[in-house]
């Protein structure tokens, strides 16, 4: 899998060096510099063919939507990993704190219960399996 990232990157790059000359090219044109230019536009195109021949490679890879929001805020796309961590960490232990909650209300709940209504209680811990000592 680690090939199909290494060759999309290669082709990237060299893309993007294109582009770059490219936009050399254009900023200073003269008419001279013309077959240059088309040179530069073919090999764009076909940079483009191979982009495209990557992404045929990699079609079953899904990327989220935020991580392109991340990049579009000038943002760096690993901070997303990290932040997505530490989000579902704090949601972790906020779960955590009602489950306790819960235990302890139940806990409370059933000795409550008990005092009021022994008997049913005592029934209720025995179809549970519970011990019915207090």
């Amino acid at each position: 899998m680690a090939e199909k990232f290494d060759s999309l990157e290669e082709h990237l790059e060299k893309f993007v060096e294109n582009i770059r000359q490219l936009g050399i090219i254009v900023s200073d044109f003269q008419p001279s510099s013309q077959a240059g230019l088309n040179q530069k536009l073919n090999f764009m195109v076909t940079g483009l063919q191979d982009i495209d021949k990557c992404r045929q490679q990699l079609h079953d890879i899904s990327v989220p939507l935020e991580v392109f929001e991340y990049i579009d805020q000038g943002r760096n796309p690993q901070l997303y990993t990290k932040e997505c961590l530490e989000r579902a960490l704090a949601k972790n232990e906020q779960v955590k704190g009602k489950i306790d909650t819960m235990k302890k209300f139940k806990s409370l709940l059933i000795q409550e219960l008990t005092k009021v209504f022994p008997e049913d209680m005592a029934k209720y811990k025995a179809i549970r399996g519970e011990d019915s000592s207090p």
